[in-house]
C-alpha cells in the first residue's frame, strides 16, 4: 500500500512509523522547509503512554521530560497570589506518571523512529482526485503521484480537509481565546519554575527550557474571532503586544523579546468537529480531524493514539482501507469527543483533574 501523509508534526510521523512497520510504502509531505523547532511544552498522558512505549520511545521521552519544581501565580502587577510545589498549570501534578516534554523533542524522536519513510519538506498538496482504486495527487512543487490512501495530519488549518471536505468555516469552532508562543533567553533566571500571571482578559505563562537556558513564553487573551493576515507575523506580534499591554511585572521585557523570536507562533484556540473523518480513500488524523485545542491539554495524546488506531485498523483490513477507516472512526470518536470536552466543560479554567483522568484512559489499544 502506498500512503501519503500530509504533515510532519506529531500525528504524521507517528502514523508513518506504524504504517511502515506494517509494510506500507509511506511518504510524508510537509510545507515547512525543515522540521519545525520551538513550541510549547506538551503532555503525553494515559493511553498515549502505551503508544509511545510500543514505539520504544517511553524511556527516551522520560529522559527529556521537563523537571519543574513548581509554579507561582501573579496578578497583573506581578504580586504573587499563591505558589505550589505540587502542581504546574502547563502539566498538572508534578508527581504524575504523565510526561511533559517540549514539542520539538517529541517530533524529533518520532521522525528519527520512522526510518525508511520518505520525507518531502518544502512542499504541499495542491489537488486531490480519487477513484475507486486510488488518489491522484498534485503538489505545489513536486510532480504528480498516485497513492492508495491519503491522510491529512496537517493540523487545525488542514489543507487536506479543505480539499476533501466542506469549507473550513463549517468545521472549525472558535473557543474565544488566542494564544502566542515563542522562545527567548532566560532573562529572568528561572530555575525549573513557572510563572503565570493574568489580568481580566489576558494572561501569560513563562517557564524555562533547555537546562534553564531558554524561556518559553505563552501569551493568551480572550477575543471574538479576529480578521488578521495569517502570513503577517509582525502584524500578529503587534496584536499580541497591544492585547498584553496591561500586564506589568517583567512582561514589557518579554514582549520586546517577542519581536526577535524566530519561532513565534500565533493562532486561535479552536476545535475541529466533523460528522465524518474520512471521504473514500482520504482520511484525517490528529488536529486535522478532532483538534481539542491546547486548552484541553490532550491534543498530543489524541494525535498519538489516533495514529496508532488508524494504522492498527489498516493492518487488520486485509487491503480494504475504506472498511478500516470506518472502524477507526467508530473506535476513536468517543475518545476524541470526551477529550474535546475538557476544553469546554469549564471555559477559562483548567479542566477538573477527575475529568482529565477519565478522558485520558477512555480507549483501549
Amino acid at each position: 500500500m502506498k500512503v501519503l501523509i500530509s504533515g510532519a508534526s506529531v500525528a504524521g510521523p507517528a502514523l508513518a512509523y506504524w504504517l511502515h512497520g506494517h509494510g506500507a510504502e509511506v511518504t510524508v509531505v510537509e510545507r515547512a522547509p525543515a522540521p519545525r523547532t520551538g513550541g510549547q511544552a506538551i503532555d503525553v498522558r494515559g493511553v498515549a503512554l502505551g503508544v509511545v512505549e510500543r514505539m520504544g520511545l517511553l524511556e527516551p521521552l522520560r529522559a527529556v521530560r521537563t523537571r519543574m519544581r513548581g509554579s507561582s501565580m501573579l496578578d497583573a502587577d506581578g504580586n504573587e497570589l499563591f505558589r505550589s510545589t505540587e502542581h504546574a498549570p502547563s502539566s498538572g501534578r508534578l508527581e504524575s506518571d504523565d510526561l511533559e516534554i517540549l514539542r520539538e523533542d517529541l517530533t524529533g524522536l518520532l521522525t528519527e523512529r520512522a526510518a525508511g519513510v520518505e520525507y518531502v519538506f518544502g512542499d504541499s498538496i495542491a489537488t486531490l482526485s480519487q477513484d475507486d482504486d486510488g488518489v491522484d495527487v498534485t503538489f505545489e512543487r513536486g510532480g504528480p503521484r498516485r497513492f492508495d490512501l491519503v491522510v491529512g495530519a496537517d493540523g487545525l488549518h488542514s489543507k487536506v480537509r479543505r480539499l476533501a471536505f466542506d469549507p473550513q468555516s463549517r468545521h472549525v469552532h472558535h473557543l474565544g481565546t488566542y494564544l502566542a508562543v515563542y522562545t527567548t533567553d532566560n532573562m529572568l533566571g528561572l530555575d525549573n519554575w513557572q510563572i503565570w500571571l493574568r489580568d481580566d482578559t489576558v494572561g501569560a505563562g513563562i517557564y524555562p527550557a533547555r537546562d534553564n537556558t531558554e524561556l518559553r513564553v505563552n501569551v493568551g487573551f480572550f477575543a471574538d474571532p479576529i480578521d488578521y493576515d495569517h502570513r503577517d507575523l509582525d502584524a500578529q506580534r503587534q496584536l499580541v503586544a497591544e492585547r498584553a499591554a496591561s500586564l506589568g511585572w517583567e512582561m514589557p521585557r518579554l514582549l520586546k523579546a517577542m519581536w526577535h523570536a524566530p519561532d513565534f507562533y500565533f493562532d486561535a484556540m479552536a476545535q475541529v468537529r466533523l460528522d465524518s473523518w474520512s471521504n473514500g480513500r482520504i482520511t484525517l488524523v490528529g488536529d486535522a480531524a478532532y483538534c481539542a485545542s491546547p486548552l484541553s491539554g490532550q491534543g498530543t495524546s489524541l494525535a498519538l493514539v489516533g495514529a496508532y488506531v488508524v494504522a492498527d485498523e489498516l493492518a487488520r483490513s486485509g487491503g480494504d482501507p475504506r472498511a478500516a477507516l470506518g472502524r477507526y472512526e467508530a473506535r476513536m470518536r468517543p475518545f476524541a469527543e470526551l477529550n474535546q470536552a475538557l476544553a469546554t466543560e469549564n471555559p477559562g479554567a483548567p479542566a477538573a483533574e477527575e475529568s482529565i483522568e477519565r478522558a485520558k484512559w477512555a480507549i483501549t489499544l
